[in-house]
């Protein structure tokens, strides 16, 4: 039996969805962040070395890293939601579902991160020092990178009904996240007008809605 172990508000989401696309039968562990901290409890240390989330067990397995465990289960489901290899459609499969992870949330995570320095408590006179450098980079560095990210990601949507090509596949999954915490988090529905058409379309989805009554509420972290 394949376990979820869900975090709160987190990319594992994407995990459950999967899942139901998939029609696995899986169980799911869900985990609390720290009120104070928003991070992740101490207990998913005891599933992975790392402590974070998604994660999976499958018996004696356990798989770790998003991507992975996409892979992981698209393998389990005899390659369902995966273009046919060799293909055109194959090619821009494995981009986007590396694409998701190891180009799109970097800036992403950067700009949440200086968002709360800017609101984090410290000496007065330190506030306006930490705010200058904190909008200094996001400027001069984080808000160029997203806005390109932006561009390039809703341009493709331009070219082909969903990221891989004509049929919905694992890699949508993959980047249903990136695309969530693009547009809240500074994008705009006019500046990415197919994003947001994106994101309703997998909203519909039944196994979209399936996996959050399966994984608890679910709001991006802001």
């Amino acid at each position: 039996m394949i376990t979820v172990h869900h975090l709160e508000n987190s990319r594992s989401q994407r995990v459950l969805w999967l899942l139901e696309e998939l029609e696995l039968t899986y169980h799911v562990k869900r985990y609390a962040r720290d009120k104070k901290t928003s991070l992740a409890p101490p207990e998913l240390m005891q599933v992975h070395p790392l402590g974070k989330s998604p994660v999976i067990t499958d018996g004696a397995i356990t798989m770790a890293e998003t991507g992975a465990i996409v892979e992981y289960l698209v393998d389990k489901a005899s390659g369902a939601l995966r273009p046919e290899p060799g293909t055109a459609d194959h090619r821009r499969y494995t981009y986007w579902v590396h694409f998701a992870e190891g180009s799109a949330m970097p800036p992403l995570l950067m700009a949440l991160v200086f968002q709360k320095i800017r609101k984090a408590p410290m000496p007065f006179f330190a506030r306006p020092i930490a705010k200058a450098i904190a909008d200094n980079v996001m400027s001069s560095f984080v808000q160029p990178n997203l806005d390109r990210n932006l561009a390039f990601m809703d341009s493709e949507l331009g070219e082909r009904a969903w990221f891989a090509g004509r049929s919905f596949s694992a890699a949508d999954v993959m980047m249903s996240f990136p695309v969530e915490a693009a547009l809240s988090r500074g994008g705009t529905a006019q500046q990415a007008p197919r994003l947001a058409a994106f994101l309703e379309k997998i909203r519909a989805r039944p196994a979209w809605k399936r996996a959050l009554d399966r994984g608890g509420p679910y709001q991006l972290l802001s």
